[in-house]
């Protein structure tokens, strides 16, 4: 009787470690000499899953992002859960910007893995389960293979590789 090998994508992070990305964030914001008297902010809605930053010019708000993302990058956080596609709004001399964060496999985008895992591993049996994809095989060095295919792959979503069996 052969066992079978698994593991599962997901896309998550680890709040703890997005909180902490904005805590450092806000504190160098807070002590930058070129954000001095200039009322920036940014803070982060675990409820909304979003991140809100205000500022008093567009460019003072361009720069806490790059702080941000020097943040995400540091905390071992995936820059792809940053939507920044959100626009600048203006009111007066405040800007604001809201960062949606991306978490979650949707029904298109697990579709999107299962394909390209069978395209090229036919070997290799993938199953969707709501937000996550199961990849099952015999063989680890398959499992392997596939998790090193997914990582080199463009695709627009981040993932992460849980529930090894």
């Amino acid at each position: 009787m052969s066992k079978t090998s698994s593991f599962d994508i997901v896309s998550e992070f680890d709040q703890a470690e997005m909180n902490n990305a904005v805590d450092q964030t806000a504190r160098e914001i807070q002590t930058r000499y070129d954000f001095q008297g200039t009322n920036s902010k940014i803070t982060y809605d675990k409820e909304n899953q979003n991140i809100d930053i205000s500022s008093n010019s567009e460019l003072k708000l361009e720069a806490i992002v790059d702080v941000l993302e020097s943040k995400f990058i540091k905390r071992g956080l995936n820059l792809k859960h940053l939507d920044k596609s959100a626009e600048v709004l203006q009111s007066g001399m405040d800007y604001k910007k809201t960062l949606n964060l991306v978490q979650g496999l949707d029904q298109e985008k697990a579709k999107k893995i299962t394909k390209l895992i069978r395209e090229k591993h036919p070997k290799v049996k993938t199953q969707i389960q709501g937000e996550e994809v199961r990849v099952m095989s015999p063989s680890k060095d398959e499992l392997q293979s596939v998790m090193s295919l997914l990582k080199t792959s463009e695709l627009d979503m981040p993932l992460n590789f849980v529930n090894f069996r």
